[in-house]
């Protein structure tokens, strides 16, 4: 048997993510940045285990291995890409809807904070934080809308206020009120 035939050849995976124009791409320092119209969003991808460049007007993301796994993580880099540069370009809208059956339910804004106030003629407000600089909120009618650039910080943002108002000790199925998402 010749050893020189039966050479293991391993296969190299790149993926490929095409930048549209209008969006620019910076990578250094192991921070990617992707800059639109709406913004600029930066990630950092210390943590993945892929190597990314910028080749013309492609990011270019290859992971350090070719098993299952590496695949997979470099699918996600892929989509955290995608959805940054999609929120760069068209941006991201949460709704929350607020409901109450007997205590008239108040949102208000301030600052980097959401104030829920008597919600079940509680005498505190209830307080969560908006996360990122560009994210922002606003209270129409029954609505809360959460917009901004980054998908990760205006769906958490959106988490944040629908959790801050979550019953304890009563029964969930009969206590209906507080501040729900209906539309991402």
């Amino acid at each position: 048997m010749d050893l020189s035939t039966s050479k293991n050849t391993k296969e190299e995976l790149v993926f490929e993510v095409d930048i549209p124009s209008g969006v620019t791409a910076a990578f250094g320092d192991n921070m990617l940045s992707i800059q639109g119209k709406l913004g600029t969003i930066k990630k950092d991808v210390t943590k993945l285990p892929v190597d990314v460049m910028i080749n013309g007007n492609r990011i270019v993301i290859r992971p350090y291995g070719s098993r299952k796994k590496d695949r997979a993580i470099s699918n996600t880099c892929k989509s955290l890409i995608k959805n940054m540069i999609k929120g760069v370009e068209n941006g991201y809208t949460y709704k929350l809807k607020i409901v109450y059956a007997h205590f008239p339910i108040s949102v208000k804004v301030k600052g980097r904070e959401v104030h829920v106030d008597n919600f079940f003629g509680e005498r505190s407000s209830r307080v969560s934080q908006i996360i990122g600089e560009l994210t922002k909120v606003s209270v129409s009618g029954e609505d809360v809308i959460v917009q901004g650039p980054s998908l990760e910080n205006v769906s958490q943002t959106a988490a944040n206020i629908e959790s801050s108002t979550k019953i304890k000790q009563k029964d969930q199925r009969v206590f209906l009120d507080g501040l729900y998402i209906y539309q991402s």
